[in-house]
């Protein structure tokens, strides 16, 4: 996490200022010293004006922001438009990132806490393992090592008791349809306009990826050939009772793009020759990040990948006086009070016109 040396920038929409901030500097870029004039720097003195009159009708209405650090914003987003869409991958938390943190007045659910069984004696052990290991997860005093194993302990005996008490996939269609989870206003927005330009979407999650997939064509009704899940997936037997997790375990200390054999399309299959995703080598080879979470440790899911510029957006839902100062020496821009994905789908169309 960076220090962070001045006051940040609380605005409804934080990009008009962050741009002009980036025009009026003088201190020169020097990504490329030895290549003579680079074209960025027409891109970076055309874009103020640009955004400006972008976000000047959306800014009176858009939720509060929290910028720390507004130059080096500005000069990420130059560089990220400058090098084009083709450099650019997303890569997206789903629980209280995608989806909403509030449903109805109420805590929304998660992809993992909305799975009913049909068998309240595992509904019930799952909830005691919950119990007991939940305070580890978020114990700050365990090393880091140690954690790791447990949560890997955790999940396998989830897993178990999933297979053990005859899970099947119509409990996870219904457990979707009873659920209080929606997706943020302005989701669907963004996903259009990322697939549109061809810019792939990585959703991590340490839940499940059967039941992500469900949500997402149960709530969005859309299908979207850019967008693949990196999460745990459940192998079914022909009476649609699982029998088996595909692959590694994927928890909330591993979920980054060293899991991406585990991607999969939504609503496809991994080999559609239709889709432009399948060589994730392709995907590493975008060095452009712009990574979306709702926790701190959300910032991990870049590892593995060697970028040149990442733009992290972070949504602090709930507990703001006591959390805003955390998030913003973490991400770039923080999204308040469970906001809509309006300003992100704002920043999308200046780094990729």
């Amino acid at each position: 996490m960076r220090p962070m040396t001045n006051p940040p920038l609380l605005s409804p929409s934080p990009f008009p200022l962050l741009l002009r901030l980036l025009h009026l500097s003088r201190a020169p870029r020097r990504r490329n010293p030895t290549t003579g004039r680079a074209p960025t720097c027409t891109s970076r003195n055309r874009l103020p004006l640009l955004l400006s009159a972008a976000m000047s009708s959306a800014s009176n209405t858009a939720p509060h922001s929290v910028v720390a650090d507004p130059t080096t914003l500005a000069r990420k987003v130059a560089d990220i438009r400058a090098a084009g869409p083709t450099k650019l991958q997303v890569i997206a938390d789903f629980d209280g990132t995608l989806t909403r943190y509030w449903y109805d007045g109420a805590r929304g659910q998660s992809s993992h806490g909305l799975l009913r069984q049909g068998n309240e004696e595992y509904d019930a052990k799952r909830e005691a393992l919950y119990q007991h290991y939940h305070p580890i997860e978020i114990c700050p005093d365990i090393p880091l090592s140690e954690k790791a194993k447990l949560m890997e302990e955790w999940w396998e005996k989830t897993h178990g008791l999933l297979i053990e008490g005859g899970l099947t996939y119509e409990a996870i269609t219904k457990s979707v349809s009873d659920a209080a989870i929606a997706f943020r206003e302005g989701v669907v927005e963004l996903f259009e306009y990322l697939e549109e330009r061809e810019i792939p979407v990585l959703v991590f999650s340490a839940g499940l990826a059967d039941i992500i997939e469900e949500v997402f064509r149960q709530k969005l009704h859309k299908t979207f050939k850019n967008i693949k899940v990196v999460s745990n997936r459940m192998v079914f037997n022909e009476e649609g009772r699982l029998i088996a997790f595909k692959g590694k375990t994927i928890h909330v200390l591993n979920k980054n793009e060293h899991a991406l054999d585990m991607a999969a399309p939504v609503h496809g299959n991994p080999g559609d020759p239709n889709g432009f995703m399948d060589d994730y080598s392709l995907v590493k080879k975008r060095t452009n990040v712009l990574l979306l979470g709702d926790h701190i440790g959300d910032l991990g899911m870049s590892d593995g990948l060697n970028y040149d510029n990442r733009i992290a957006v972070g949504f602090l839902n709930a507990n703001i006086e006591k959390s805003l100062k955390d998030y913003s020496s973490a991400f770039d821009i923080v999204y308040l009070n469970d906001a809509p994905m309006h300003g992100v789908v704002q920043l999308v169309s200046e780094l990729c016109p």
